[in-house]
């Protein structure tokens, strides 16, 4: 691993979040200069228990702050002991997916089915992504969909996933674009002329979560 890359990922994290470094102090009890250290020096090599108080502050993993499995599917780790499979409620999940991230949309396309990432937020309870027109994330439109989002903790041999179901249309209002794009928080990564934007209202929301004893 390059050194440094643990410094620019908590940088990142945080600055998602919009917390400051003494924040993060605040939340983990690690003096702020030491945190200021690591993320500017790369030499830094934090240990295990830094790392766990800073993933939970920033509600991410040890796994991802250290950037395990960049190039590898999730879940290649070894799984708990002891798991246990919980189910989620439409709260936990409503919970989980707020407010925003990268979630995966289910189409039927003429080749057949498609699961789609797409960056995403959560605006008053419905699901918003934007796409190209003509792409196959848009042919969600005017039908039930399926919206995935989930969350894998390597370290811990944990996770939870949601499954939202409910009716898509297109946003047409100038109205509420403007506001989709005030709280949409990054342009989608992949970049490109994406300006149609896709509404998702679940009708059905479903969860599971899986916690080490």
């Amino acid at each position: 691993m390059p050194a440094g890359d643990i410094g620019r990922r908590l940088v990142s994290r945080r600055e998602e979040l919009g917390l400051s470094v003494e924040d993060v102090a605040d939340r983990t009890d690690i003096p702020a200069g030491y945190l200021r250290y690591v993320e500017s020096q790369p030499t830094a090599a934090p240990g295990l228990t830094f790392l766990e108080r800073v993933a939970d502050a920033l509600d991410t993993s040890v796994s991802r702050l250290r950037g395990g499995g960049v190039d590898l599917p999730e879940g290649t780790g070894v799984a708990a002991a002891r798991p246990t499979l919980l189910k989620l409620t439409p709260e936990q999940c409503q919970a989980l997916m707020s407010t925003h991230g990268v979630g995966r949309v289910a189409v039927t396309t003429t080749q057949g089915p498609a699961i789609l990432p797409v960056n995403y937020a959560v605006v008053d309870g419905g699901i918003v992504f934007r796409t190209g027109h003509g792409s196959a994330a848009a042919l969600s439109d005017g039908v039930e969909a399926a919206f995935e989002v989930d969350q894998v903790d390597e370290a811990r041999s944990e996770g939870w996933s949601v499954l939202a179901v409910g009716p898509a249309r297109r946003v047409t209002d100038v109205g509420a674009v403007e506001e989709y794009e005030r709280q949409a928080h990054t342009k989608p990564w992949a970049g490109g002329d994406r300006d149609l934007w896709v509404r998702i209202d679940p009708v059905r929301l479903t969860g599971r979560r899986i916690e080490a004893s």
